[in-house]
């Protein structure tokens, strides 16, 4: 054997842990902990398996370390459809300024959350009028994508005596670089072309809806933090000029979110400090160049992403031709991200793990119970030695989870969720 045979058959000795797994809390016996108490309890608890468990605490953390760092004139909204459990929703409001809705749904769940409608923004670029009334009758802000919802707020507006609350938002000349998913730059169903805000200004003037500001989400689910900064910087060029144009004073900025979380291991983290910096440094130009104008971040799966766990039960182990499958209850039928099929190009596993047995080197396929190669949640991945009725962990799972799957497919149980 000689050195290099050595070292490779020394490193292959050594017990595997995926660092975003070793990073959550475990019980003194090893087990993982969510809400301070054993990950079996919980789920005992729930009911079983499947279930979605979310951490309370996590998510307050995280909330309230961005709102003591970012300048009071920066309000931070989150976007339901990251995760639109009604008791996360209530959980969160309670620590943020204001929620951004795409349907009429979410729009209830904000209300119900308590949150005032004043505080509640509603985007995407297909709203019916049955929703455009909803939000019109309810006092939210209407991010406006087309001059289709700019006419129909209008007739609103004429019948009822009371001007709709308006934003525009802007298909920007540019995107967001190095991001997962891009919603600017190009040809967009999203929002109304940089090129066409001047006359969409002035027809918000003539048709006398009430403009508060504008709405510039470039995209989502970006590690770097340059790129976050160069579209924040820019948006707000944009805005600045754009409000020179109006005429009423404008109310806010909202310069979206982008702000994303590592799903895999060799993901690096985007600098917090950085964007944070960056957004006190904008909140101070915009004291200078307006008057009680407010930035807006609007987050999503970076509030809540890194505050969930998926857990399934291993319900047969099987070896077929030298290969190790983990037969489990869920699949991707409720959390389709972690098969690779809800955006990612090349597939990589979700960061995953054995309840109890947080570190080996045993390469095994996690796979659920549905009748399609597709239903794969974790491929040959080193985990701990699992038997049947062991307890299999995805991480990262806060953010477009249940709601983003087909609940549907095959007829099998709804999963579980709970708050912890």
């Amino acid at each position: 054997m000689n050195a290099l045979t050595s070292v490779v058959s020394m490193a292959d000795e050594v017990p595997y842990r995926s660092p975003i797994a070793a990073a959550w809390p475990c019980t003194h016996d090893g087990e993982f902990a969510v809400g301070g108490m054993a990950l079996s309890q919980v789920v005992d608890a729930v009911g079983g398996t499947p279930c979605y468990l979310y951490d309370r605490a996590y998510m307050a953390e995280r909330v309230t370390r961005l709102r003591r760092a970012l300048s009071q004139t920066v309000e931070l909204y989150y976007a339901i459809k990251a995760n639109p459990m009604p008791a996360v929703v209530a959980h969160v409001a309670r620590l943020l300024n204001g929620l951004d809705v795409a349907s009429a749904g979410e729009m209830r769940v904000a209300l119900d959350a308590g949150v005032a409608a004043e505080k509640i923004s509603f985007a995407g670029p297909g709203k019916s009028e049955e929703e455009l009334l909803q939000a019109y009758a309810s006092n939210v802000l209407v991010n406006v994508e087309s001059r289709r919802e700019l006419h129909l707020l209008a007739k609103m507006s004429e019948r009822s005596g009371r001007a709709a609350r308006i934003a525009l938002r802007v298909n920007l000349p540019f995107e967001l670089k190095a991001s997962g998913m891009k919603m600017t730059g190009g040809a967009r169903q999203f929002g109304i072309d940089a090129e066409d805000v001047p006359r969409s200004i002035a027809e918000t003037a003539a048709l006398g809806l009430k403009l508060e500001g504008f709405h510039l989400f470039t995209g989502s689910q970006s590690l770097h933090a340059e790129a976050v900064i160069e579209a924040q910087r820019k948006s707000y060029e944009c805005a600045r000029e754009w409000a020179e144009l109006t005429c009423e004073p404008i109310k806010s900025i909202n310069l979206g979110g982008g702000l994303g979380i590592p799903y895999g291991d060799a993901d690096a983290r985007i600098s917090e400090e950085e964007v944070v910096t960056h957004l006190n440094c904008l909140a101070e130009e915009t004291r200078r160049d307006f008057d009680g104008v407010s930035l807006v971040l609007e987050l999503g799966r970076y509030l809540v992403g890194e505050a969930g766990l998926y857990v399934s039960r291993v319900i047969d182990r099987k070896v077929s031709r030298g290969k190790t499958f983990l037969v489990v209850d869920g699949g991707m039928h409720q959390h389709l991200a972690a098969s690779g099929n809800f955006g990612q190009v090349l597939r990589k596993n979700y960061p995953v793990a054995i309840n109890g047995k947080l570190f080996g080197n045993e390469v095994s396929s996690v796979v659920g119970p549905l009748c399609t190669p597709l239903d794969l949640l974790a491929s040959n991945a080193k985990l701990g030695r699992a038997e049947q009725g062991d307890l299999v962990v995805i991480f990262q799972s806060g953010a477009y989870g249940r709601s983003a799957s087909p609940s549907g497919f095959l007829g099998h149980p709804a999963v579980r969720e709970a708050l912890v």
